[in-house]
């Protein structure tokens, strides 16, 4: 049995990653791939209630180290449970976030340091990387506000938009080091969005 691919999607929160994420399913399902969506935090129970520890607004308290190893902690019950065994199963798994966010939302924006962010990450993936990441680019005010004007935003949605731009310059950092990760104009219509997504899925299957 062919092992399956591992597609994650990055970018400002707001930047359309769930649109994405379902475009992509369309297009490999009519070429015969079976499909299972994720998220992180989250994708299964155990680390669905990190994900709520994490980003619950009541919680502005946290500390940035805890947040830093709850992400960690639920990044790798996430791969132990549900990535690693759907793609050796044959799946195609599309991610919203994988570590790449730890990098930045962490390392740089907590000003934890990508290094010693990178550790820790490396520790709880255990070897399981992405056959494709896409960075979707888009302004971080414009893509942060068509959120919260959505939802009101989590704990992290809600911080200063001087955060959010130092994600988006370190995002930026971390895609010159970073051969892997494939950037994605996402402030052009969505057709045209989807049609850079497709060349890039092509060099993978």
């Amino acid at each position: 049995m062919n092992k399956g691919l591992f597609i994650v999607l990055e970018g400002p929160d707001g930047a359309g990653k769930s649109t994405v994420a379902r475009l992509i399913a369309d297009y490999l399902e009519k070429k015969g791939h079976s499909i299972e969506f994720s998220r992180e935090p989250g994708g299964t129970p155990i680390s669905e209630k990190i994900r709520d520890i994490i980003l619950d607004c009541d919680h502005k308290e946290m500390a940035d180290t805890t947040e830093a190893l709850l992400y960690a902690a639920s990044r790798a019950q996430h791969v132990a449970e549900k990535i690693r065994p759907l793609i050796e199963s044959g799946k195609t798994v599309i991610c919203e976030r994988f570590y790449h966010s730890s990098l930045v939302y962490q390392g740089i924006g907590r000003k934890l340091g990508v290094e010693k962010i990178r550790e820790i990450n490396e520790f709880a993936i255990g070897g399981t990387y992405p056959d494709l990441v896409l960075f979707l680019d888009i302004n971080p005010e414009v893509a942060l506000k068509r959120k919260t004007d959505i939802d009101g935003g989590d704990r992290l949605e809600n911080e200063h938009i001087s955060f959010h731009m130092d994600v988006y310059k370190g995002y930026k950092e971390i895609i010159k080091i970073s051969p892997e990760i494939k950037v994605v104009d996402a402030s052009v219509d969505k057709e045209q969005v989807f049609k850079n997504v497709i060349s890039e899925l092509e060099k993978i299957i």
